[in-house]
């Protein structure tokens, strides 16, 4: 959030005008469909087997993490751990709101069942935040990427403040 672009951005930029028809739709799809099953089993898979879910997890982590760092590069891997700082937040707030539906609770599960979940959502997040700079053209604009970037924080917060005041947990 420095302001300052270097080249690699702007490769980025290009190469992602020319992808976003195709890297979008395909990694939306994909991640929901691989982190709705670590979801099921992390939460809803009695007895759970952590070996299992960390194993399938995690490949499917590393494997998204190579593909981010290769077409978005270093600086927006970056702001991945943004988005996990703004995550955790957002994460309490919308994990015990979702959770609630199916008469459950975030602190029903121990840490450990979380890590795969929370990865998915950092990982899914992120996915998010690049699309928003691409629709917006706002990814080789150093002004209009700092308000974007602002904007996308605030809304954030603000989404996830919601979620939490009208959680179960805050009743």
């Amino acid at each position: 959030m420095n302001g300052k672009l270097t080249r690699q951005d702007f490769d980025t930029a290009q190469k992602m005008r020319a992808m976003m028809p195709v890297v979008y739709p395909f990694f939306a799809v994909h991640m929901a469909a691989f982190g709705g099953f670590g979801f099921f089993m992390a939460y809803f898979k009695e007895p759970l087997d952590l070996k299992f879910l960390y194993l399938h997890g995690g490949i499917a982590i590393f494997v998204y993490l190579t593909f981010y760092v290769t077409i978005f590069g270093r600086d927006a891997i970056r702001w991945m751990f943004i988005n996990a700082a703004l995550g955790l937040f957002g994460i309490y707030a919308q994990l015990d709101w979702f959770l609630a539906r199916f008469g459950k609770s975030a602190a029903d599960y121990s840490w450990e069942v979380h890590l795969v979940p929370v990865a998915y959502y950092v990982l899914y997040t992120f996915l998010l935040r690049q699309f928003v700079l691409d629709i917006t053209h706002s990814r080789d604009k150093p002004e209009r990427r700092a308000k974007i970037e602002w904007a996308y924080v605030a809304l954030s917060l603000l989404v996830y403040g919601v979620l939490w005041w009208r959680s179960p947990a805050q009743a």
